[in-house]
């Protein structure tokens, strides 16, 4: 199977989760800002690997991925009935903490912003006058 049909079919997948997930009425998974991170599918279409993370922490995101797992065949089916594909993957969920890691980092960032002392506006002929 050519490379660009399984990365096409995995864009779908993710597209196709993300709206799906919008429907799921469990509360561990409405409770939660959800996000697909990566989707991964085998080579065969036999196994689809997702990635979620949640805003809340990883405690949160397993609960969530227990919630996904316990609808997991709602999700197949619907994954079914939405794309054209002749055999529909079987859903693997994963848990992963890249929001709040992301979230991390850019906060330390924007307190290094915040603490970098301010550089005065020099006049640029007397920064060439010191520098030669």
């Amino acid at each position: 199977m050519p490379g660009h049909k399984l990365g096409r079919v995995t864009e779908d997948i993710k597209r196709e989760l993300t709206a799906i997930l919008r429907e799921i009425k469990d509360p561990r998974v409405r409770g939660c800002f959800l996000s697909i991170v990566r989707v991964e599918v085998t080579n065969d279409l036999s196994y689809c690997t997702v990635y979620v993370s949640t805003m809340e922490g990883m405690e949160q995101t397993k609960r969530a991925v227990d919630g996904l797992k316990s609808a997991a065949g709602y999700i197949r089916r619907e994954l079914g009935a939405r794309l054209s594909l002749r055999h529909v993957p079987q859903m693997l969920f994963k848990p992963t903490d890249s929001i709040e890691y992301g979230a991390a980092i850019s906060k330390k960032l924007w307190e290094l912003e915040q603490n970098r002392p301010q550089q005065s506006e020099e006049d640029p002929e007397e920064k060439t006058e010191t520098e030669v």
